[in-house]
């Protein structure tokens, strides 16, 4: 059986440069988060380490690195271990199927920027996000802290309502689309110059406020509501294991950020993009930065509303997931069915 080592060495250097920017993404976006958080308090924000405060994310991590790592005598140890290793991991497998770009030619291969551009790759990340509630419960529970305790099952709760939402709009875009592979996804709007933003605009409102639940971000981050929890699920985490459930938390907002370009927002297209008279590993290039670009704007977002918007109490939290998300996404299928059948006939 013949290797096709040009393959495998592809896909590693593939795998890491997407590991690599997610985590300097997740980095440097506490250090966007604290300037957004300055400018719209009239504070400067980080400006000590380094110009305009950009060795701060360094600073932060080496702090993490070298702080006293305590494990309490009470909890479960290997539980208590496996939670923020779990939520990192799962954070970062959830970029595999994203289409990063178009493709590139290098020394006559043909270079696809996506890891796996598997026929299910929605199915794919529902199923991996899924799992990131089992770091944050197995964080909570094996802390043997009741705060925690309390914290992850927030948590849990807060995830399975809004993912029933979740899937409810992404039902109603894949009726549209006909696909679940987010690389056919994209070169559909890429043909059609339709982003599906204007398709489905009930159902980008749903899935960004879903989005904003599944990553625990303000207004819905009540899993980790200091006033009430004393921090939440990671309360008795320190050192590098605290900083896990923080990147994780980082790259999660990352990829759904990228998510929500690539399912609405016509991925690495851009108008007039393939009217350019580049080379076409130019314009793959230019692609993916256009990618990059909108999805610093969701991440910019992100940060905006939870610097403008104060968090709900819990029972609110519940009441808009299951007395008004569900039912509105649920409509929006009913429309959207409505409108293909009417347009099939």
């Amino acid at each position: 059986m013949q290797v096709d080592w040009f393959f495998i060495l592809e896909k590693i250097l593939l795998i890491s440069g997407v590991l690599v920017i997610s985590l300097v993404v997740a980095m440097y976006s506490t250090w966007g988060e604290r300037k957004v958080a300055g400018i719209m308090q009239d504070r400067l924000g980080p400006n000590r380490a380094g110009p305009l405060g950009l060795l701060q994310p360094l600073a932060d991590g080496g702090k993490l690195f070298f702080k006293e790592e305590i494990i309490p005598g009470s909890s479960n140890r290997f539980l208590f271990i496996l939670g923020p290793s779990l939520a990192m991991t799962v954070a970062c497998m959830t970029s595999a199927v994203i289409p990063w770009g178009d493709t590139l030619t290098i020394a006559g291969h043909t270079v696809s920027l996506q890891v796996a551009d598997v026929n299910i790759g929605i199915l794919y990340i529902f199923g991996v996000v899924s799992l990131g509630v089992y770091g944050i419960m197995l964080g909570g529970w094996s802390s043997n802290n009741k705060f925690s305790l309390l914290s992850s099952i927030r948590a849990a709760s807060q995830i399975i309502s809004y993912e029933l939402a979740m899937g409810m709009a992404l039902i109603a875009l894949l009726m549209v689309s006909g696909t679940l592979s987010l690389k056919e996804i994209v070169e559909q709007q890429r043909h059609s110059g339709i982003w599906n933003v204007f398709l489905q605009p009930l159902g980008f409102i749903i899935f960004l406020i879903c989005s904003f639940a599944e990553t625990n971000r303000s207004p819905f981050d009540l899993a980790e509501a200091e006033n009430e929890l004393n921090g939440g699920y990671h309360l008795e985490y320190s050192s590098m294991k605290l900083g896990f459930f923080l990147f994780a938390e980082y790259i999660n907002m990352f990829i759904s950020s990228a998510l929500m370009s690539t399912l609405y927002f016509g991925g690495y297209h851009f108008w007039g993009l393939d009217s350019l008279h580049l080379s076409p590993n130019l314009l793959t290039l230019l692609g993916t930065l256009v990618l990059f670009i909108k999805t610093i704007c969701f991440i910019f977002f992100f940060m905006w509303v939870r610097w403008t918007i104060p968090r709900f109490r819990y029972d609110q939290l519940m009441r808009l997931g299951w007395n008004y998300l569900i039912p509105i996404a649920l409509l929006n299928m009913l429309i959207t069915g409505g409108w293909i059948l009417w347009h099939q006939h």
